[in-house]
């Protein structure tokens, strides 16, 4: 594998996240690296976007709701990385926990996204861009009660909360990269048909395709150069309050770091 340049994209063996990995694959002369749970789902997209024209790239195993598998995997990484799409989710209908006791959507679609950035802060090169894959179905985030130990838990109220933590945490982070010259932006995808989709109750109507085309944008454009800290939906920046909420993230980072340690997380790079 040939490139200097190195793309991490998480999720990508799900609609959306395929279809990025592809479009970077395709389009960029990025190394992509898959982050996947699963060794034969991630041998299957592979062979899939080799097969749509991507040379370089490969995949390695983590699974993001598991703490030391992502900390572990940055531990052992020994190059730059250039681009960090952070894609992961999951919505399960029940509510359900990893082995670590955390429920497994704040594991998967909040803290996925926090120790992925955590992991690989110190492989990320001056001029990189993370993009954190949110949504515009966004809202409901309770910081009393993440988890749902108190509130009745419900797919969708939990789906909403993630992704609101995920545009919050995406804010908090853009801050305290910039001395280094990382980017750190959030975007809505497309509404594509998918396995996330069918469990929250939503049809899809777009291609993964069109749902790619703004996380790819965002990974590959020359309009956005230099630019943090914003929310993007059909390339456009728009206006987000949960990101303005600066107490409220920075209560949210704190509790992520705190969840960490209290998992026996120590030295988390970005504080």
């Amino acid at each position: 594998m040939g490139s200097s340049q190195t793309a991490l994209v998480t999720g990508a063996t799900g609609a959306i996240g395929r279809a990025i990995a592809r479009r970077i694959a395709t389009e960029s002369d990025y190394r992509v690296v898959l982050v996947c749970r699963d060794r034969r789902r991630a041998q299957e997209a592979v062979e899939d976007i080799r097969a749509a024209g991507g040379r370089d790239l490969c995949f390695v195993l983590a699974d993001l709701a598991r703490p030391r598998q992502v900390m572990e995997l940055g531990r052992r990484w020994d190059r730059a990385v250039r681009l960090l799409v952070n894609n992961a989710a999951v919505t399960p209908r029940r509510r359900q926990e990893t082995p670590e006791g955390v429920e497994e959507q704040f594991a998967t679609n909040v803290l996925g996204y926090f120790w992925m950035i955590q992991a690989f802060a110190p492989h990320l090169v001056a001029g990189a861009r993370v993009i954190n894959v949110a949504s515009y179905w966004a809202g409901g985030l309770d910081l009393d009660d993440l988890e749902f130990h108190r509130r009745r838990y419900d797919n969708d109220c939990a789906y909403r909360q993630s992704k609101q933590a995920d545009r919050m945490l995406s804010k908090a982070f853009a801050a305290r990269l910039r001395d280094r010259g990382i980017a750190v932006n959030a975007c809505h995808p497309g509404d594509v048909h998918s396995t996330l989709s069918h469990n929250l109750g939503f049809g899809g109507s777009q291609t993964p395709d069109e749902g790619a085309d703004t996380p790819v944008w965002l990974a590959l454009s020359a309009e956005v150069e230099g630019l943090s800290g914003a929310y993007f939906e059909r390339r456009r920046p728009v206006r987000c309050a949960f990101g303005a909420d600066r107490e409220g993230a920075k209560a949210l980072f704190q509790h992520c770091l705190e969840r960490g340690l209290g998992l026996g997380l120590e030295g988390m790079s970005v504080r």
